[in-house]
């Protein structure tokens, strides 16, 4: 292991350089492009994962089997590493911190602990004075019928802690106002010990700003993405968002400042409503590489998998610049599930002209699931959007 700085006590300032080693916790899909990222630079992964042959496994040097409380596990994966960083928030508290006492962990304790709980993040959020949708945190089934009623009867309830891709979500009142029944109702049937409602909103678009940030404090945004989802699962991403630039210039300084105010290392993708009012609104936070910046490989002069490796080992971010408009389309379970025999005929994809396919080696596909994505680049933002559309049609056609 090549590392260079110094170690005293707990105070230890490291740069992981080509030949050291950098943990990652998490070994989807995510885990997997950083840790094809980091090999690029001549650096070794080891990642920890619930499942021995995860995503991340065939392109990773070592895996470490444990779940996402296992702190022993966590420890495994640290010793002797040069940084730790991670792909899924999810990760214990507990583990985070027994994996911070043995190498510098990036993003840091605190910053993931207060983006898992969604309570925790909004709260901070609104504490610092971010805009935010009108949102009440309920831990009980009366406080849940009193918020759906206070914000109006049209919402979506969230669960606090584990949910993702539209999952641990309740769309209440979207054609009449909730009733409390169906309030209470929604409460027993997300089964969590608090959920945050927040009050539906008029949206014109929802968009997405990555930022990242060095051990010395060094920030860097990415253009806006825009992004479109159904049943709350991202379908495709575009760079650029197509914004106008003062609205671009906020969408950027929201990112940079709550980055800042995390004093996160590493990467925070935030998630933004613009509002039909012309409101910027932040929704939700990611201290990771994120879905809407899978096209950002081929967009931008540094991918975010790459600038990940690079804040988590403490060497200089890479240009964030937009090189060449790109998009991407997510292929979920339902292209395997759907195709004859289980076999996706993926030529008739890469037969559209710059479009490339991405597969993550998973190995059971389930509705819903992401299994892959479709890239494309174009002369604009929208040219890139129409290939990967057209590739995603004639797979499925």
């Amino acid at each position: 292991m090549m590392e260079t700085g110094a170690a005293i006590g707990m105070e230890r300032v490291c740069v992981v350089e080509p030949g050291g080693w950098l943990g990652i916790l998490g070994g989807g899909q995510l885990g997997r492009m950083t840790a094809m990222a980091a090999r690029t630079m001549g650096i070794r992964t080891r990642v920890m994962d619930p499942e021995e042959q995860c995503p991340a496994s065939f392109v990773a040097d070592e895996v470490v089997v444990g779940r996402w409380g296992d702190a022993e596990a966590a420890a495994r994966l640290a010793a002797g590493v040069g940084a730790v960083t991670l792909e899924i928030e999810q990760i214990a508290v507990d583990a985070l911190a027994r994996v911070a006492g043995m190498a510098p962990l990036r993003p840091g304790v605190e910053p993931v602990r207060i983006i898992q709980d969604k309570a925790l993040q909004k709260t901070w959020l609104a504490e610092r004075g971010f805009p935010l949708g009108a949102f009440r945190v309920a831990r009980s089934a009366d406080e849940m019928a009193e918020a759906v009623s206070a914000l109006g009867g049209n919402v979506f309830a969230k669960v606090a802690r584990g949910g993702y891709d539209g999952r641990g979500q309740a769309r209440l009142g979207a054609d009449r106002p909730a009733s409390e029944a169906e309030a209470r109702a929604a409460w027993t049937a997300l089964g969590a010990e608090a959920v945050v409602v927040e009050a539906a909103l008029e949206l014109k678009l929802e968009i997405s700003v990555m930022a990242a940030r060095s051990p010395a404090g060094e920030v860097k945004s990415y253009p806006a993405a825009r992004n479109h989802h159904e049943r709350q699962i991202l379908v495709w991403s575009v760079l650029p968002a197509g914004v106008n630039p003062h609205l671009e210039a906020e969408a950027e300084q929201l990112a940079r400042g709550i980055a800042e105010g995390l004093g996160i290392e590493g990467l925070v993708c935030v998630e933004m409503f613009v509002t039909r009012d012309g409101r910027l609104l932040v929704n939700e936070l990611a201290p990771r590489p994120h879905n809407s910046y899978h096209q950002s490989e081929r967009a931008c002069a540094t991918s975010q998998f790459e600038q990940l490796v690079r804040a988590a080992c403490n060497l200089p971010l890479g240009d964030c610049e937009l090189e060449q408009p790109a998009a991407i389309y997510n292929l979920l379970g339902e292209v395997w599930l759907d195709a004859p025999g289980g076999r996706p005929e993926f030529s008739r994809a890469l037969a559209v002209p710059g479009v490339r396919l991405h597969l993550y080696e998973k190995h059971e596909p389930r509705a819903g699931r992401k299994m892959g994505h479709l890239s494309a680049t174009g002369v604009h933002g929208d040219d890139a959007l129409d290939r990967v559309k057209e590739a995603y049609r004639r797979l499925r056609a």
